[in-house]
């Protein structure tokens, strides 16, 4: 028999060749379990009852230290905290808004229900703040200073007026725009949501009036995760509910 044969018909090599067919399966296995431990298991649009996990079946409960200091179990039984939604007449009709449709949390309105503490950033500071409370930030002389510009909707109707802006001190970057409605009370308007000319800020997602019903902020100088969803998502859902006209078909 050659180098490395075992019988004459199986050798080392072979046997390597199946060590490694067996590894890479219980991998795959592995990481497909371990995919599971957050959305599963799935709910239903039967019941409630009824139970999708698929297979492999969901993992036992791990604990993670966050850097924070706190543990969180994964998988766990919360549920997300969502807004009610009409299904429609039928399982798999559309879903429809009930209320507001800016805040139904539906389509493009829709929102993760992410922890309600403010993203920091590695050093363990508030990462997203105003530029007030921001030392060393600022706006770049050639770029134009949106404080004190007003806010207008798609329909050329002011509804607030920029008094500031809020910085991600990690990517060096502004996040949003901070607006004065006309009442009373404060609003962030996202950067990705606002186009900056050189007399006034546009928001082509939202009439003038619908800026006032932003969701706030609970403290004046920073965002949860969590707000940061809510606010995205109410702009998010004008795009197609700000108007009757817009969820209408394009031809």
């Amino acid at each position: 028999m050659q180098t490395g044969a075992i019988t004459g018909y199986i050798d080392v090599a072979q046997l390597v060749l199946y060590a490694f067919w067996i590894f890479f399966a219980g991998l795959i296995y592995y990481l497909h379990r371990e995919n599971k431990r957050e959305g599963y298991p799935l709910e239903s649009d039967r019941s409630h009852a009824i139970t999708v996990q698929g297979w492999p079946s969901v993992p036992k409960p791990k604990t993670f230290r966050l850097a924070n200091g706190q543990t969180v179990q994964a998988p766990n039984a919360r549920r997300d905290n969502q807004p009610p939604l009409h299904e429609g007449a039928y399982r798999g009709a559309p879903l429809q808004p009930v209320g507001d449709p800016l805040r139904a949390g539906v389509g493009p309105g829709a929102w993760a229900d992410r922890a309600d503490v403010a993203d920091v950033t590695y050093e363990g500071v508030i990462k997203i703040v105003p530029l007030r409370v921001a030392a060393g930030f600022g706006v770049a002389p050639q770029d134009v200073d949106p404080r004190g510009l007003p806010v207008l909707g798609v329909d050329g109707v002011e509804g607030a007026r920029v008094v500031d802006l809020w910085v991600d001190r990690s990517e060096m970057l502004f996040r949003y725009l901070e607006l004065a409605l006309p009442g009373q009370g404060r609003v962030l308007l996202p950067m990705n949501f606002a186009k900056v000319h050189d007399h006034h800020i546009r928001v082509r997602s939202l009439l003038g009036h619908q800026i006032a019903g932003v969701p706030p902020t609970r403290h004046a100088e920073q965002v949860t995760l969590l707000e940061e969803e809510k606010i995205m998502a109410y702009y998010g859902a004008g795009t197609l509910y700000a108007t009757p006209q817009r969820q209408e078909p394009l031809l």
